[in-house]
Parts: structure tokens; C-alpha cells; sequence
């Protein structure tokens, strides 16, 4: 059965809704702002909604922007399993229908990437465009580059069942630290997110949700390349790059996504909402107000 988590004080930008949804047979915990158009975010590790922070002021404006903790994270349902990502996409899926949106942009980083390409290719009707950062999809061809060395260290450690979540008690924050300052260049991040991280992260429960994520991925590969052997990605998807992925995503999406456009942030580490969120931003709002496929088709550096 679903644990329970435990609820804790987080930050909050100001117009921002906290709200429990029944979603999958979980309950996810979400934040809502603004009116328009529906937006999904999906956040990766080790974050949780309030990676979006500064998205979320930048865009109530004009859309609807929904910004779940996703399974196991902040203050969602600590479930046993379903962490591969086919069950993120369903995760997400049965979110927007709870809310009752039947068209919505998908945004995506790192973990969250995967189950936000599975949701647009299963359901092209229901996302109208996709926006995928900071990630790989599983194991296809295009990232050859950036695995030259290897996939990152922490990807075999958390991988290993029971150990991560057992060597890592009384350390939770300076772990998150350093993924944090990795993830902006050294530059870190404003501390009020810091800390409702590091808060999100801390225990034995929290910490093995956030390790299967990494024990689905052989699950998750699976899932992906069933899903690109029999279709194509027919919706507007832009793929963004920093370090470290750079330009990886992208070159693994070409060959079946219909019409991509791909983007590099200079200067930018891998936690892009947080490090560069104007940049970001600037990218973001002429796609997702464009009509569709009309966006050019050749990579930029920004």
C-alpha cells in the first residue's frame, strides 16, 4: 500500500495553490497558478514542484500552469513502485483529467523528461506541444557523445537497491547541495528552494522513492524504444540543452519527431529553471504561444 508522507512547510511564490488530487491510485501533490491555457511542468531530481519557481511568475499570466511533486517526491504519495517512466505518463495523464483539461503543453527536465515524451506520443491529442530538457531517453541512439565516459556515477549508485537510501542518512543536505551546485555552475540556488529540497529528500522513504526512479530506467528504456520502434512523435517539440546533456536529446529525437526545434543555453548548468530562468523563459513564451509547427527547425545557442 501507498505510504503516507509527511507534510512539511514549503516556499511558496505568491498566487500559487497547493492542491491534493487523486490521480492513479496516488495522491499527488500540486501547485496551480494562473488562468489560460494548460501547462504541465514535471520536475526531475532532486526537485520538486518549486523547481519551477520563477516559470510559474513568468507565465501565470497568460496560462494555466499545473506543477505536480511526481510520485514519491515532496509531499506526493510515497508509492511502492510505479516509478518507471510509462507510469509517470499514466501518473500525469489521470492528473489533467482530474483537473479537467483536455489540451495541455507538456514541460519537462531531467527525470520528468521520459514520462512527458511517453504522454505526447501516446496521447497526441491531448498535448499539443512538448518541451523536453536536461534528460536522456533511455538508451536510443543520438547520445553516444555523452556517454563516451559513461553514464554519471550517481546513476550505478542510486541503482543499487537499499544503499543509497541507507549511507546517505544524516547527509541528505550536503548530497542535495552538491547536485545543486553542480546542477548551476557553482552558483547555487536561491536558499528557501535549497532548503525545501533538502526537506523533500531527508529519510529513509523519501530517499528510496527518489532511488527508483533510477532502478526503473532499464523499465523505462524498454518503454521508449517499444514507443519509437512503432510511431512517431507527431506534436511541436522543442528540446533545450545546458551542460551537461548539451545537445544529446535533441539528436536522439530526430529521427521520429515530425517537427523539433532545438536549443542550447549557454553559460547554463543542468537545473535550467532555477540557473536561467529568463533564458529559459525567452524560449518558452513565443514557443508555446506559436500555432503549432511553423517554429524553425535548425538549433540555436541562446
Amino acid at each position: 500500500m501507498p505510504v503516507t508522507p509527511r507534510r512539511t512547510l514549503v516556499h511558496r511564490p505568491s498566487g500559487v495553490e497547493i492542491r491534493r488530487v487523486r490521480a492513479n491510485g496516488i495522491d499527488l501533490n500540486v501547485a496551480l497558478a494562473g488562468e489560460g491555457p494548460a501547462v504541465l511542468l514535471l520536475h526531475g531530481f532532486p526537485h520538486t514542484w518549486q523547481l519551477w519557481t520563477d516559470i510559474l511568475d513568468g507565465l501565470a499570466g497568460q496560462y494555466r500552469l499545473i506543477a505536480p511533486d511526481l510520485r514519491g517526491t515532496g509531499a506526493s504519495t510515497r508509492a511502492v513502485d510505479g516509478y518507471d517512466a510509462g507510469t509517470l505518463a499514466t501518473d500525469a495523464e489521470a492528473l489533467l483529467d482530474a483537473l479537467g483539461e483536455s489540451s495541455v503543453a507538456v514541460v519537462g527536465i531531467d527525470a520528468g523528461t521520459p514520462p512527458a515524451f511517453l504522454l505526447a506520443m501516446r496521447r497526441p491529442g491531448l498535448v499539443r506541444q512538448l518541451v523536453v530538457m536536461e534528460s536522456l531517453l533511455g538508451t536510443l541512439p543520438g547520445a553516444e557523445e555523452f556517454l563516451a565516459h559513461g553514464a554519471p556515477w550517481w546513476f550505478g549508485f542510486h541503482a543499487v537497491p537499499g544503499l543509497a537510501e541507507t549511507v546517505l542518512i544524516g547527509h541528505e543536505a550536503q548530497y542535495i547541495d552538491w547536485f545543486l551546485n553542480a546542477g548551476s555552475l557553482g552558483e547555487g540556488v536561491d536558499p528557501a528552494v535549497r532548503d525545501a529540497f533538502v526537506r523533500a529528500y531527508t529519510g529513509t522513504e523519501a530517499l528510496r522513492c527518489a532511488c527508483s526512479y533510477y532502478r526503473a530506467l532499464p523499465t523505462s528504456a524498454a518503454q521508449i524504444k517499444e514507443a519509437t520502434s512503432t510511431g512517431r512523435l507527431t506534436v511541436p517539440t522543442m528540446a533545450i540543452g545546458a551542460h551537461p546533456v548539451g545537445g544529446a536529446l535533441e539528436q536522439q529525437l530526430r529521427p521520429f519527431t515530425d517537427h523539433l526545434v532545438g536549443h542550447i543555453i549557454e553559460d547554463c548548468g543542468h537545473i535550467i529553471p532555477l540557473h536561467r530562468p529568463e533564458r529559459l523563459l525567452s524560449l518558452l513564451e513565443p514557443f508555446l504561444a506559436s500555432a503549432g509547427p511553423s517554429v524553425e527547425p535548425r538549433a540555436g545557442s541562446w
